[in-house]
């Protein structure tokens, strides 16, 4: 039992929200929409103007997992912040969660909203959604923003897997003080449904994939950011820049920037865990990137 509480809490802490009380001060009271698609009543939020940029969260979060950024980047752009299958406002169906069902879903919502295309920023579970995106609808992503996000199963750490294999009904009963319970309990269309998500979400996490031959098809622009002691692995992450075509020749004078070649930053002092609170360090990479011209 003492092992099964502690693996628990990993996987509580691996996909840790913000505090609930900062939804709050995020101020999003009224902005809430839902799109049907695939049978799914999807929840999102839209905040400000400009070139669309879509947020993903992390497994069992939702969009107050962006409460420190999504200010910041609204103010340049239209932000997109989703609910994926089954977290926070957004009701589980009757289908297995998938990386490329989600992905489908993103895929119907930009096409349901009218967007020619629009950037993706996914963390984590929602980095692992993205890249499906990128992979399967690679028509309507113009750039990608993966955070903490591994293409494979082993890209985590051997103690980060086996929590997210030990996610089931009884393992849920001792997330009910976290915040990724208070979260959902306080905007789930049935917060009854907690074990049963919990399960089913963690049937997803513990089962190995591996997205390396696609990968290295993916022809979008792409950062990838990381945590200097995040749970994947960082010669993972470089692995992954690598496949995306990065680190194949040096740079310099030689290079005359008619290659769209990927980006890689390591976020110092930081973790899996708070990550998505270095809006000082996320923003100043993020908008540039975004900001600047897609190379045919």
């Amino acid at each position: 039992m003492r092992k099964l509480l502690t693996t628990s809490l990993l996987v509580s802490a691996l996909f840790a929200l913000t505090s609930v009380e900062s939804s709050k001060a995020q101020g999003n009271a009224g902005t809430g929409k839902y799109a049907a698609v695939n049978g799914l009543n999807l929840y999102y939020e839209v905040h400000g103007t400009g070139q669309p940029l879509i947020l993903l969260h992390g497994g069992l979060g939702g969009v107050v997992e962006f409460s420190q950024l999504l200010p910041a980047l609204a103010q340049s752009r239209q932000v997109i912040a989703v609910e994926l299958q089954g977290h926070g406002h957004t009701a589980d169906i009757d289908r297995p969660l998938s990386f490329e069902s989600m992905a489908d879903d993103i895929a119907a919502l930009i096409k349901l909203l009218e967007l020619e295309s629009a950037d993706v920023l996914g963390y984590s579970l929602g980095g692992g959604v993205a890249l499906n995106l990128a992979i399967h609808h690679p028509e309507v992503v113009r750039k990608l923003v993966l955070i903490s996000t591994a293409f494979s199963f082993d890209g985590w750490y051997a103690e980060n897997q086996a929590g997210m294999a030990s996610m089931n009904e009884e393992a849920a009963q001792y997330m009910l003080q976290t915040p990724m319970y208070q979260y959902y309990a306080s905007v789930a269309p049935k917060p009854e449904d907690w074990a049963k998500f919990v399960a089913k979400l963690g049937k997803l996490l513990g089962t190995p994939y591996n997205y390396s031959a696609d990968v290295a098809k993916i022809k979008t622009p792409t950062l990838i950011i990381a945590g200097d002691a995040d749970a994947v692995r960082q010669s993972h992450e470089l692995e992954l820049f690598t496949l995306l075509g990065g680190a194949k020749a040096p740079g310099g004078f030689m290079d005359d920037g008619s290659q769209q070649t990927p980006q890689f930053a390591l976020l110092p002092g930081t973790t899996h865990y708070n990550i998505l609170s270095r809006a000082n360090l996320i923003v100043p990479l993020v908008t540039p990137f975004l900001d600047s011209a897609v190379k045919s």
